[in-house]
């Protein structure tokens, strides 16, 4: 079958699988209560790291899914840190010192609209609140728009060792149609600031199947952005969910390319990539060769989180700030997403968990099946066996009728694993979707598979 025939079959809405269950079945018999408990008991020796979500713009980009507001005073997100403060406080105090910091990420919304003092003043909160390791790796998600030379310093004098840029498209039309104007100069100097300031890791966010994208702009951009030299790229297709998110119907649809022109220029800009010498990383993700990611992904060691593609190898993340989501070795707990109940919260109690889920024995066979799929695009039985002991014979069954029955060659049975073929990578996502038992059950919509 070609490659847009099997797009036209199996193209459907499924979970991108940045957790297992997804956050759709997430209840509130995880609360405030439940949280404590497992910080609580986190074992010592562990390891942690930390997310901290910052939910303001001071612009709405209409292409984004995330958890943030629009704002042009500083006044909001300075009360939203006292809150922060005191989350973090009450988090440290409960993990105390059985565990210890390997890795902090701050995420958004736009973290670089913090003052440069502002900044500082959240990295000494959480070294007083929390034990930190000896090498951390600090990722900071930028927009050039907001930056100049104070807050560069104030990035650098946090200990940035990734900076994360979203560049989308550098095409002038597509970047009007999503209220997304960055310039490919902008975004350069960006680069070129924080590298002059001793960062040594860059990772650039691309996108494709956006409004008036065409395979000739994207071509144009992705030779832009290698001419950027970035460690790391992100290649996301736009997921176009407007009843999620009202401001995406800003965005006009007819503009939108479909789901064979979608393919079409994913194809391109990969294929792009890794002539360029990056490794594929994943379903989105791509990486020199000399880079973190792309040496655990080459030895196996890829993880897959609420962040993406990962190496943390944590045994915990711990989400700070409204909206945000831990994944603790129990399960996965999500803080209150309105900033205004969530501060609200936070001065009561410290917490502001809102919902949840704990995991099953059968969750976590599955989640580690679907983890499998996701980064190595194969299920080693023995493994599951071996880590799930009792538990894993339902899983595999479900694997091998899968692949013996699927006629449109996905994946194959070879030597004891499931392996997705070449031509059934790009579906990943669906393939995953046979071992989640929630969905058929769930009422969440997501967007398409590729």
């Amino acid at each position: 079958m070609s490659a847009h025939a099997l797009l036209a079959k199996y193209a459907a809405p499924v979970p991108r699988y940045t957790s297992y269950p997804t956050a759709p079945h997430f209840h509130s018999g995880v609360n405030c209560g439940k949280y404590a408990q497992w910080l609580c008991e986190l074992k010592v020796g562990s390891k942690i790291s930390l997310y901290l979500h910052i939910p303001y713009c001071d612009r709405l980009c209409w292409f984004c899914a995330c958890h943030t507001k629009h704002t042009l005073r500083y006044e909001p997100i300075a009360t939203y840190l006292q809150a922060l403060y005191l989350e973090i406080d009450r988090v440290g105090s409960l993990v105390g010192a059985r565990a210890s910091v390997s890795a902090v990420h701050f995420g958004g919304g736009s973290p670089t609209m913090l003052t440069p003092e502002d900044m500082q003043a959240v990295m000494q909160r959480l070294r007083r609140a929390f034990h930190f390791a000896g090498n951390v790796e600090i990722s900071v998600e930028m927009d050039p728009n907001d930056l100049d030379d104070q807050r560069y310093d104030g990035l650098a004098s946090m200990g940035l060792t990734r900076a994360s840029l979203g560049i989308q498209d550098f095409e002038p039309k597509v970047q009007a149609s999503i209220n997304r104007i960055q310039t490919f100069e902008q975004t350069r100097a960006a680069i070129e600031a924080v590298r002059a300031r001793g960062v040594q890791s860059v990772n650039c966010d691309l996108l494709y199947g956006l409004p008036y994208q065409t395979l000739d702009t994207l071509e144009k951009t992705v030779n832009q952005v290698l001419s950027l030299n970035p460690d790391r790229l992100a290649l996301f297709g736009y997921a176009h969910v407007p009843w999620m998110k009202k401001h995406q119907t800003m965005i006009p649809e007819s503009a939108l390319p479909d789901a064979v022109q979608r393919f079409e220029q994913m194809r391109l800009a990969g294929d792009m990539l890794m002539a360029a010498g990056y490794r594929p990383i994943g379903i989105d993700h791509f990486a020199k060769p000399e880079d973190s990611m792309a040496k655990a992904d080459a030895e196996g060691r890829l993880k897959r989180n609420f962040q993406g593609y990962t190496v943390d190898t944590a045994d915990a993340l711990i989400g700070l700030g409204a909206s945000s989501i831990s994944q603790l070795p129990q399960g996965y707990v999500q803080n209150i997403a309105a900033t205004g109940e969530y501060q609200r919260s936070v001065e009561e109690s410290g917490l502001a968990a809102q919902r949840g889920i704990e995991l099953s024995a059968e969750d976590r066979v599955r989640a580690r099946a679907i983890e499998s799929i996701m980064c190595d695009f194969r299920l080693s039985f023995a493994d599951l066996r071996r880590l799930h002991p009792g538990k894993a014979e339902a899983v595999i069954e479900e694997a091998i009728d899968f692949a013996s029955t699927n006629e449109d060659n996905l994946c194959r049975i070879e030597e004891d694993c499931l392996v997705v073929t070449e031509q059934g990578r790009p579906l990943a996502r669906v393939i995953a979707a046979v071992f989640d038992t929630y969905l058929a059950n769930g009422k969440a919509r997501h967007s398409i598979a590729v």
